[in-house]
């Protein structure tokens, strides 16, 4: 045998057309838009109903309440308490659960295809007959409260909080948080009124995936969610994002920290955005892995820190993008200065043809990973059902991040990576912090962990 063929790895193999059938779609006469995608493979079906309405919806004196109402669907209706649904949840072998993002509201189930009416009566219990039980609701206030409480002596939490400030202003993606007085208006007057106008048939889409038949699925879902009437849908008109005119920062102190946490953000996209592929591989070039830009100075070359990222959030309304890395406290300003390189360079210099390449085979390498088992692949279709995606986004997207050029990416950082606008938020100790980092900005806040101004200076 010649031994030559050991000296070279084996010619990748060729990728697998990422191939998904056409769904079956209709309207229920209530206005649910129902969309179905039969798969026979497995004896499993995944279910999701998502409502266009969520935390952005709240109104001032009504923040939590989504959320709260959400998380509480499934704690107790007119014929089961929350744990007989649990108890019977647990004996189909299934799952329940719902839960509310800053864009949506979603209602997740999944189980063996054969118990798909027991899915159905479980749904319109939680949708159609709530109760919110007084108990459930102390319960859920108490715990909330607690939780509040811990998140105040996070420093993670601390700098999305002042980033989100700064960045969004007074656009309502800028509270990431409740305060207790929040919590306290929650009660059960308040959530029921919020149930009944959010969860609206003819605000919704039903995705329903797996092995079922549609003529089937139709019939019974109009039997089970008889009586569910079509309301006014939430009209969204917010304020837009402030348009930053230079950079600034912004300390939260925590006397004694030895380290600091490090936010650097300015604003990006929303998820319909024409340059979101452009941007998602120059993400991946400059902090998104552990072989991007920033990760490969700041931790492998400098030792600042375990880890430096980069990450865009494309949200229904807007976006932005951020670096993010903890630090030891003493190098908390020369780490924020080989941020700023690496903006500078990501958007000076054209990425190497090599660099380019391995940004776009890792995305198009881990995106059939997303798509392996069944929720995975439902989640990734709810996705392009409720951000309006093209049909083709999913079968089309490996081939549209292999068609980005460097020519794009540097185009991408030009337009969204904006260095002289920046927000730095720093978590840590301010007495040993401010002095290594003022010179990047002309104006220095710093402020508590219960988020209070202390002094600008």
């Amino acid at each position: 045998m010649n031994p030559e063929f050991r000296k070279h790895p084996p010619e990748s193999l060729g990728s697998i057309p990422f191939d998904i059938p056409r769904p079956f779609e209709t309207t229920l006469s209530n206005g649910l838009r129902v969309v179905i995608f039969e798969n026979e493979r497995l004896p499993l079906v995944s279910y999701r109903l998502a409502f266009f309405a969520g935390d952005i919806d709240e109104t001032e004196n009504g923040r939590g309440l989504m959320s709260a109402m959400a998380l509480l669907l499934t704690e107790g209706t007119e014929n089961y308490s929350s744990q007989q649904l649990a108890e019977k949840i647990e004996r189909l072998g299934a799952s329940l659960s719902a839960h509310s993002s800053f864009d949506f509201t979603t209602i997740s189930a999944s189980s063996l295809s054969f118990y798909t009416s027991a899915i159905f009566e479980m749904l319109s219990e939680i949708i159609l007959k709530p109760t919110f039980p007084e108990s459930e609701i102390d319960l859920y206030k108490r715990n909330l409260l607690e939780n509040l409480k811990f998140q105040r002596s996070q420093p993670p939490f601390l700098a999305s909080e002042q980033a989100a400030r700064l960045i969004y202003g007074k656009h309502p993606y800028s509270h990431v948080s409740l305060k207790p007085a929040d919590v306290e208006r929650i009660d059960r007057e308040s959530l029921q009124r919020t149930h009944r106008k959010v969860l609206i048939p003819n605000n919704a889409v039903m995705l329903i995936v797996g092995d079922v038949r549609r003529d089937e699925v139709i019939k019974e879902l109009e039997q089970h969610l008889d009586g569910w009437q079509p309301g006014t849908a939430p009209v969204r008109n917010f304020p837009e994002v402030p348009k930053r005119e230079q950079r600034s920062i912004t300390v939260v102190d925590r006397p004694g920290s030895s380290q600091s946490n490090i936010v650097i953000a300015n604003s990006g996209f929303d998820r319909s955005s024409p340059d979101y592929f452009a941007s998602l591989v120059m993400n991946q070039v400059l902090g998104a892995g552990a072989s991007s830009r920033v990760f490969m100075n700041l931790r492998e070359e400098k030792g600042y820190t375990y880890g430096a990222y980069t990450r865009m959030d494309a949200r229904s309304f807007a976006g932005d993008i951020e670096a993010t890395a903890e630090v030891r406290n003493d190098v908390t300003g020369e780490s924020i200065a080989e941020f700023f390189k690496e903006f500078e360079r990501i958007r000076d210099e054209k990425v190497e043809a090599e660099e380019l390449s391995d940004a776009q085979s890792f995305l198009t390498g881990v995106f059939p990973i997303r798509a392996e088992t069944q929720e995975g692949l439902t989640s990734l279709l709810i996705n392009r059902e409720l951000y309006g995606l093209p049909e083709d986004y999913l079968e089309t997207y490996r081939e549209r991040v292999k068609a980005v050029t460097a020519d794009q990416v540097m185009d991408a950082a030009q337009k969204y990576v904006r260095p002289a606008e920046m927000a730095i938020v720093v978590v840590g100790d301010a007495a040993s912090v401010v002095p290594q980092i003022k010179e990047f900005a002309p104006t220095v806040e710093i402020f508590d962990t219960d988020g209070n101004m202390i002094e600008p200076q």
